[in-house]
């Protein structure tokens, strides 16, 4: 960002921060919100709930400063707050309720963030917040390495320090941190668990203007729907596949782990156990602030579901007002119509030559061919001999199709269903190949006793025969079922 002038003139006037800082009211108006909000970790508040907590705050506050301190009403001031000009509060609706609900904005956060880096600490610790920045360098510096022999040597670097330090807790020499070290790394934990409530709240803002968006686009669309999706989807994506959408994601799967879970309770108990820890009060909540993390999470993960539920039904009643427009012009031309049923116009109403264009190119067309004439020779015929067997003629096989049909019939008398393997198990081939394929025949085509025919694909059978010479032969087919009929 630039810091010039200008633009810094241009955020005092229009950003909420900075207008939440130049309120009149500004200490009344943080220590509100901070201490109903954001030490809770409340996502939303009904009004009723939240008018209540303001009336009680008000309440004291004219104890204290008088009752000309704050003229407003509590519905006022949380009207006020909400007002597009300022955006302390966010004012929407859930679905199912007539109730009001409200949330701190992003820019509200921030402003209270930064009052509350003003108070003057007594510890100022520097050596982790070191630690983490050379952390942080070995992991980019390592990750994007493309060296397999670098990496390598660094690994074994970290490997003999490991070992090292294993030899020392082996002879006794146990190194811990003193109770600086420990306060210095518990407040820039602090620190972090606080910034990460922060980035939930931004992220969720950053999807709600999506959606914002979104809409406004559907309503003034006048294209294809596909289009619209495509884009719609397209911006989706690319909010998911940011840097921050990213990180979101990865922090989220990092959380979710049960073990990830049980290991960072573990360590937090142990370390709000020590005596040094003990002594800063970081609060009872401190206990569970990685169930904080998950609850602001999956507020994030279901105001999204939310958003995409609702986009879907903005969709869905689009398509609805679309169809009806449809039905409205049919229904206009059918009254139409029968308007003038009765009043025909003179001649022909519609001429169609053809129902489509003959087109002939010209060298489509076939040439000319002169016809031949057959030459008949006059010969005798004369009686001659043939050293063939005629028998064969006389030796086909002709396959009985209703036979086969009445075995089919037979075995659904009695089963609701029956494979080809089965019948041809009770049934054996007596003309081999030639009366399976008739049974595929029977099968594909359609029977008034077989109502309907099953293939299973994934499922392969064999069918054994024996030919004339006593060799036996083998196919293997998918499963094909026979159903009664009404099945």
């Amino acid at each position: 960002m630039s810091f010039d002038y200008e633009t810094l003139e241009l955020l005092r006037k229009n950003h909420p921060s900075w207008k939440l800082l130049n309120a009149q009211h500004a200490p009344f108006i943080a220590s509100f919100l901070h201490r109903v909000f954001l030490v809770p970790n409340i996502r939303m508040m009904a009004q009723s709930d939240l008018k209540e907590a303001l009336e009680d705050e008000l309440f004291v506050l004219r104890e204290k400063q008088g009752s000309e301190a704050f003229k407003g009403t509590s519905q006022s001031y949380l009207n006020d707050w909400a007002e597009n000009d300022k955006g302390w509060l966010r004012k929407f609706y859930i679905d199912g309720t007539d109730e009001p609900y409200f949330d701190v904005t992003p820019a509200t956060e921030k402003a209270i963030t930064w009052l509350a880096s003003l108070t003057q600490r007594a510890f100022v610790g520097t050596e982790s917040r070191l630690l983490t920045l050379f952390e942080l360098l070995r992991q980019m510096s390592e990750g994007s390495e493309v060296d397999p022999q670098v990496r390598m040597a660094e690994l074994h670097k970290r490997r003999d320090a490991i070992d090292y330090e294993i030899e020392q807790l082996a002879t006794g020499r146990i190194s811990i941190l003193d109770d600086s070290a420990l306060k210095d790394r518990f407040q820039q934990f602090l620190q972090l668990a606080r910034d990460l409530l922060t980035d939930f709240r931004e992220v969720e803002h950053n999807f709600r203007e999506l959606d914002r968006r979104v809409r406004e686009r559907i309503t003034l669309w006048e294209g294809s729907k596909g289009k619209l999706l495509e884009e719609i989807m397209g911006e989706r994506d690319a909010i998911a596949d940011s840097d921050q959408g990213k990180s979101f994601h990865a922090f989220w799967d990092f959380l979710m782990s049960q073990s990830r879970q049980d290991e960072f309770s573990k360590m937090i108990y142990q370390v709000l156990s020590l005596e040094p820890i003990r002594e800063m009060q970081p609060g009872n909540r401190m206990h569970r602030v990685h169930y904080d993390w998950l609850e602001a999470g999956e507020h994030t993960q279901r105001m999204v579901a939310r958003l995409s539920e609702q986009l879907r039904h903005f969709l869905d009643d689009k398509a609805w007002l679309e169809n009806r427009r449809i039905m409205d012009i049919l229904r206009s031309v059918e009254s139409h119509a029968i308007a003038l049923r009765d009043h025909l116009p003179d001649g022909p109403f519609m001429e169609i030559a053809d129902m489509y264009a003959s087109i002939e190119l010209p060298l489509e067309r076939p040439l000319y061919k002169p016809s031949i004439k057959p030459v008949i020779a006059d010969l005798l015929i004369q009686n001659g001999h043939a050293d063939v067997d005629v028998a064969v003629l006389y030796q086909q096989v002709v396959i009985h199709k209703a036979g086969l049909q009445a075995h089919i019939r037979h075995e659904l008398n009695s089963n609701n269903q029956i494979s080809l393997s089965e019948i041809i198990n009770r049934h054996p081939l007596q003309h081999g190949l030639a009366e399976l394929v008739t049974y595929l025949q029977i099968a594909a085509s359609t029977d008034s006793i077989i109502q309907r025919t099953v293939v299973d694909e994934e499922t392969k059978e064999l069918v054994y025969w024996q030919t004339e010479n006593g060799l036996q032969r083998q196919a293997v087919l998918p499963r094909i079922i026979f159903v009664r009929g009404g099945m």
